[in-house]
């Protein structure tokens, strides 16, 4: 699952598209005050975590892309990555 496939299966799970951020994919302007966000590190590793009142907190690091989709979509759903 790349970042296009996540933020479709996110909505299509009835997930609000205030609740996340997916770096060059689906952003907010202006910023809500709290959301979960995907993006690229400074190393190139992807991270998730949360967006709250102005400070951006990593709770993960992928590898790949794909792995960090997955991360995001346990993280707002509960739920294995679907297949």
């Amino acid at each position: 699952m790349d970042r296009h496939e996540v933020r479709n299966a996110l909505m299509k799970a009835g997930i609000s598209p205030d609740a996340f951020e997916l770096a060059g994919v689906h952003e907010h302007v202006p910023l809500p005050p709290d959301f979960w966000f995907l993006r690229r590190s400074a190393d190139g590793r992807w991270e998730i975590g949360a967006y709250e009142r102005g400070v951006y907190d990593v709770r993960q690091t992928f590898d790949t892309e794909e792995d960090a989709c997955g991360g995001l979509w346990h993280a707002l759903t509960g739920r294995p990555v679907p297949s």
